[in-house]
């Protein structure tokens, strides 16, 4: 691997100086005869760590790039160009790029065009005499590099976004499938992502070119042949649930159509159940934004207003019922049931705790046990009615371990925060709340996907992803077990001054 100025000379972890035997061939050598181009021949479309390892090679033996003829084993040969390896390095010093060249290449590596190879050997040769080129945006070599990085980081947002998992039933017990079909060679490199976001799942990403499979048990990832979408499973018993969501959260008053179609072009509608619902929302749109205009100014109370996109009461019924069969981490296997949110689907505030506590997860409602009971009492002080918000966890499940008879609370970790973030996700897309309150760290990194010491931000408010205000404070099981009298007085007031300033900050947002 290179580090992080990307040194290119003969260590054995940076960019050795040495290819194995596969005959010499003819190249354009500084003080040489020009003769046939070498042709350097990669294992895979993506293959960065085997480009860099010739281009290390051909670059130190000073070959320049018209010498070079790059393709990719398996694809269409060559015209012209032989096998060959490269000639003895030819006492060129050791140089090193800038990290932003090997980021740049990492990308544009992956992308379709046929010439990426080449064009990044060009810009390496570059570089070797004017380590600053990168800096040069009118270079048109750099700008086309650039433009291919973009594109292939685009492929793989679009990826994050339309991948759509259909359960399927196997031998081995439940897996996950879905279909997507990239722009660029992004799979394998967007492999992680998927590992990292859906960790406790087995799951398979079939593509045209190959297809990934996860499996949680081994903690180990395959790579198969690609596939087809006939290959792919049609759909499955929640689907019907994603469209309730998605027709109870369009918005008919932000509708753009040619934006929607950049942002979610059709050849990734087959994949997302969803999509079957776009074309009827959009003919009804302009009536029902017409409607919701029509109602805002009869004035009548804010409760009573419609939000965007009705039936959010039945969407999020939906929403909670599919949440009470959530296998998406190992939790749900020991706890008694999904703890899920309650509270009017319009609140000012919605509040987010870390996990149920044993009574809790026996009365499936949030905060019911002592910490909910001294929640309640700071609520009251700080002149909030519960009832006025919506309140759920960051884990829907309870996690615990056994002492005795007794069930003890237990953090939940990185991987369990991750895999339920997606339901709080959609309770907070759903509701739409203008302020989020972050009730102790678990909350916090839920809410933000970072870690948030509490002490730093308690004071001031953080901007979530869609622009609404998080405010951060402890989570009240952190009062009960102060064990200083004084501190805890000092901590439970403190708390109660918190709740007073959200409390304003919601009146003033309203």
């Amino acid at each position: 691997m290179s580090d992080a100025n990307g040194r290119f000379g003969n260590s054995a972890d940076l960019f050795d100086c040495r290819l194995g035997p596969s005959g010499r061939a003819g190249v354009l050598l500084p003080d040489g005869p020009q003769i046939d181009p070498l042709k350097i021949t990669l294992d895979q479309p993506d293959d960065f760590d085997g480009w860099r390892d010739a281009a290390r090679e051909l670059v130190m033996a000073g070959v320049p790039p018209m010498s070079v003829v790059w393709q990719v084993r398996g694809e269409d040969g060559e015209l012209f160009g032989s096998e060959g390896a490269v000639p003895p390095p030819s006492g060129e010093p050791m140089f090193s790029v800038p990290k932003p060249f090997l980021d740049m290449a990492k990308a544009a590596i992956c992308h379709s065009e046929p010439q990426r190879f080449a064009l990044l050997y060009a810009l390496l040769w570059k570089l070797k005499a004017n380590r600053r080129v990168l800096d040069d945006r009118a270079d048109p070599l750099v700008d086309r590099l650039e433009k291919l990085a973009k594109e292939v980081r685009r492929d793989a947002h679009k990826m994050h976004a339309f991948v759509r998992f259909r359960e399927v039933e196997e031998g081995e017990g439940t897996r996950f499938v879905a279909f997507f079909e990239p722009d660029h060679h992004i799979v394998r490199r967007e492999a992680g992502f998927f590992v990292r976001r859906f960790a406790t799942m087995r799951w398979s990403i079939l593509s045209p070119e190959l297809s990934i499979h996860w499996d949680p048990d081994g903690e180990t990832l395959s790579e198969g042949p690609g596939a087809s979408r006939a290959d792919a499973p049609d759909g499955d018993p929640l689907e019907e649930t994603w469209r309730t969501y998605y027709s109870s959260i369009f918005n008919p008053a932000r509708l753009k159509v040619k934006a929607m179609l950049k942002e979610m072009p059709r050849k990734y509608w087959h994949n997302m159940p969803e999509t079957s619902l776009v074309a009827p929302l959009i003919a009804g749109a302009r009536a029902r934004e017409l409607e919701m205009i029509e109602r805002a100014h009869a004035n009548l109370p804010k409760a009573d207003v419609p939000v965007p996109g009705g039936n959010v009461e039945a969407a999020w019924a939906a929403l909670r019922e599919e949440a009470m069969g959530c296998t998406r981490c190992d939790l749900h296997r020991c706890a008694t049931q999904t703890v899920f949110g309650e509270g009017p689907l319009n609140p000012r505030i919605f509040f987010v705790g870390e996990q149920p506590g044993d009574q809790e997860d026996l009365a499936g409602r949030p905060f019911v046990g002592p910490a909910g009971q001294l929640f309640d009492a700071a609520l009251e002080k700080a002149g909030i009615d519960r009832s006025t918000t919506y309140v759920t966890n960051a884990v829907k499940h309870f996690k615990f371990v056994l002492r005795g008879k007794k069930r003890i609370h237990s953090k939940p970790d990185t991987a369990e925060i991750d895999a339920c973030r997606w339901w709080q996700e959609q309770e907070r897309a759903l509701i739409r709340p203008p302020l989020t309150v972050a009730l102790g760290a678990t909350a916090a990194r839920s809410l933000t996907g970072k870690t948030v010491t509490i002490s730093k931000v308690r004071d001031a408010p953080l901007t979530l992803a869609d622009g609404s205000e998080c405010w951060v404070t402890v989570h009240p099981s952190f009062l009960l077990r102060i064990p200083e009298e004084q501190r805890r007085r000092e901590e439970r007031a403190r708390f109660v001054e918190d709740l007073m300033r959200i409390r304003d900050r919601a009146a003033e947002l309203a």
